[in-house]
C-alpha cells in the first residue's frame, strides 16, 4: 500500500507530477485474499446468486409488500384497484410524475378491455415497470485500452460510498484487474483510515494524503502513479457532502477538472452513490450533483432493509442516468450488478401465484 503526505497545493500546481516512493506493486494478476471473517462478523450472509438473492433482500421492500398484498386480495378490476395501485406506488417513492404516467396508460388500456381480469392487470404492471428501468440498465464497462481507467465516486454523506468503494475493489480484484484507490475525502477525519483498511483487505494499493490536503492534488498523484505502473482502474474517493454546501460542490468540481487535464476522457466514469432509503430527497441530490459534474452512472445502496425501492423508478424516469450496481447487504458480493427484469422480479414476481 502506497501513503505519502504532503502540504495543500493550489489548482495551479497541480499538474506537476509527483515520484511517489516505490514499494512493491500487486502483480495485475494475483488472486485477490478472501475477506476475513470477522470483517463481516454482524452482517447477514451473503444473499443468494441469481433472482432468488434479490428475491430475499428486496420482498419486504415497501413496493412489495403494498403491491402484492394488494393483488393477493384478488381485486376486482375496476377504477378502485387503479387508485390503490396509484397510492402504493407514490407510497414507495415511485414519484408522482412516473405513477401519474404509469396509471393513466393502465387505465386506458383498461377502458379498451385489454385485461380479461386483475391477474392481466399485474403482469401489465410488471411490463410497465421493467420498461421503465430497461433504459438505464446499463452495467459499467471498463475500457481496456484506458490505462487507467477513471472512476470518480461522489454523493452525500452517509450513502455508503466508501463502503461502495471497497466493495468495487474485491469485485475488480476477483476479475483479475489491477487496481488502485486514492483517498481524496480528506475532509472526514476517519475517511482515509477507512479506505486504507479497505486496501489492505483487497490487497490494493491506497494513495493517500493528510487530512484537509488538495483532493485535487491527492488524485491527480495517484492518476500519475496509476499511470506510470499500468495500473487496469483507478477509483477516486471524494468527501461526503450535502449537495447544498457550496464550498465542497466547488471542490467536486475541481478534482474533475484537474483529472480532465491528463485526458478529454478522464475521469472515464463519475459514478454518484444514492441511498436507497433517501426516498424522493434523492432526485434533489441527483440534480444538484449533475449541476457541478457530469454524472454517468448510479449506485442505489442499502435497497434490502428499510428501503421503500420506488426511488429506482423515479430516478430512471427523472434523469435516464445508467444505474451501475445495485447494494442488497453488507458484504461485498452483495453488491450486485444492476438488470431491470431481475430487480423488478424480486419486487413482484411474474405472477401472483409466485
Amino acid at each position: 500500500m502506497v501513503s505519502w503526505f504532503r502540504r495543500n497545493k493550489p489548482e495551479a500546481a497541480a499538474p506537476a507530477p509527483s515520484d511517489p516512493p516505490q514499494q512493491p506493486a500487486t502483480p495485475p494478476d494475483a488472486p485477490a485474499p478472501a475477506a476475513r471473517d470477522d470483517d463481516f462478523a454482524s452482517a447477514a450472509p451473503a444473499a443468494a446468486p441469481g433472482k432468488t438473492g434479490w428475491r430475499q433482500r428486496l420482498s419486504g421492500s415497501g413496493i412489495a409488500r403494498s403491491l402484492g398484498g394488494l393483488f393477493r386480495r384478488n381485486p376486482a378490476l375496476d377504477d378502485a384497484l387503479l387508485d390503490e395501485i396509484e397510492t402504493a406506488l407514490i407510497t414507495a417513492d415511485v414519484g408522482v410524475g412516473a405513477t401519474t404516467a404509469l396509471v393513466d396508460d393502465l387505465r386506458a388500456r383498461m377502458r379498451k378491455r385489454e385485461f380479461a381480469d386483475a391477474a392481466d392487470l399485474f403482469k401489465a404492471l410488471r411490463a410497465e415497470l421493467v420498461a421503465i428501468l430497461e433504459p438505464v440498465s446499463k452495467p459499467l464497462q471498463i475500457d481496456g485500452d484506458a490505462r487507467p481507467f477513471v472512476i470518480v465516486t461522489i454523493g452525500v454523506n452517509g450513502v455508503g460510498k466508501t463502503t461502495t468503494i471497497g466493495k468495487l475493489a474485491r469485485k475488480f480484484r476477483d476479475e483479475n484487474r489491477s487496481l488502485m484507490l486514492a483517498a481524496g475525502d480528506t475532509f472526514r477525519a476517519a475517511a482515509v483510515a477507512q479506505l486504507q483498511a479497505w486496501g489492505e483487505r483487497n490487497d490494493v494499493q491506497v494513495v493517500a494524503q493528510g487530512q484537509n490536503a488538495d483532493p485535487a492534488a491527492v488524485a491527480f498523484d495517484a492518476y500519475q502513479a496509476a499511470q506510470s505502473r499500468g495500473v487496469e482502474v483507478l477509483i477516486a474517493d471524494t468527501a461526503g457532502r450535502l449537495h447544498t454546501q457550496g464550498g465542497l460542490m466547488e471542490e467536486l468540481a475541481k478534482i474533475v477538472r484537474v483529472l480532465g487535464k491528463q485526458s478529454s476522457a478522464v475521469p472515464h466514469e463519475i459514478l454518484m452513490v444514492i441511498d436507497g432509503t433517501t426516498g424522493q430527497n434523492a432526485i434533489s441530490q441527483v440534480r444538484a450533483f449533475s449541476a457541478k459534474v457530469p454524472v454517468s452512472g448510479l449506485v442505489v445502496t442499502k435497497l434490502d432493509g428499510t428501503a421503500k425501492g420506488g426511488v429506482v423508478f423515479a430516478l430512471a424516469r427523472e434523469f435516464g442516468i445508467p444505474i451501475r450496481y445495485a447494494g442488497i447487504g453488507e458484504r461485498p458480493e452483495d453488491l450486485r450488478v444492476f438488470d431491470a427484469e431481475t430487480f423488478v422480479d424480486a419486487l413482484l414476481p411474474d405472477t401472483l401465484a409466485n
